[in-house]
């Protein structure tokens, strides 16, 4: 497969890599922690690995918890996905998915902690992150950079923090809440 190689049996996308070595640390946070390199649908994994690191946070320190690790890894992000982009020659690889998971944190910021409410989150940000209405097409299309590549999903995610919060506000996914 082009731009691939074999490494321990399994095949490894790497030629949105190109100079840059696996464990260099732009590479580790564009990348997800190397979840972008999964052949089939790396943005719907990293957002699915998103998930149980977001309830962690969210767990321990709250909404302000989770809010601020967003920023953290948002700042971090457009940095590694910048180094990544340059490395590649590539304007949004796809190996970079950390816009994903800035994209679903946003959307589970204003979920409760519960189940049935974070997948919801998560279909709702995967189609939003899929589909690309305007202006997130626009977006993806005209804004270049690391920070391009992080606010196309920042855009798709108000999407769906709008019919999510819509949602809840009827009385929720997994029931009406008292």
């Amino acid at each position: 497969m082009r731009g691939s190689e074999r490494r321990g049996g399994h095949i490894i996308r790497t030629s949105a890599l190109r100079g840059l070595p696996l464990r260099h640390p732009a590479v580790l946070v564009a990348t997800w922690f190397g979840v972008g390199l999964i052949p089939i649908a790396p943005g719907t994994w990293a957002s699915l690995t998103a998930l149980p690191c977001a309830w962690v946070i969210r767990s321990l320190s709250g909404a302000p918890g989770l809010a601020l690790a967003l920023l953290i890894v948002f700042i971090g992000g457009c940095r590694a996905a910048a180094i990544v982009a340059k490395a590649s020659g590539v304007d949004d690889p796809g190996a970079v998915v950390i816009d994903e998971v800035i994209g679903q944190w946003l959307v589970l910021l204003a979920a409760p902690l519960d189940t049935l409410d974070w997948a919801l989150a998560f279909l709702l940000f995967r189609l939003f992150d899929i589909w690309k209405p305007w202006p997130v097409r626009w977006v993806d299309r005209h804004v270049k950079g690391g920070f391009g590549i992080m606010l196309d999903d920042v855009a798709a995610a108000g999407y769906a923090l709008v019919v999510l919060s819509a949602l809840l506000g009827i009385g929720g996914v997994s029931g009406v809440r008292v």
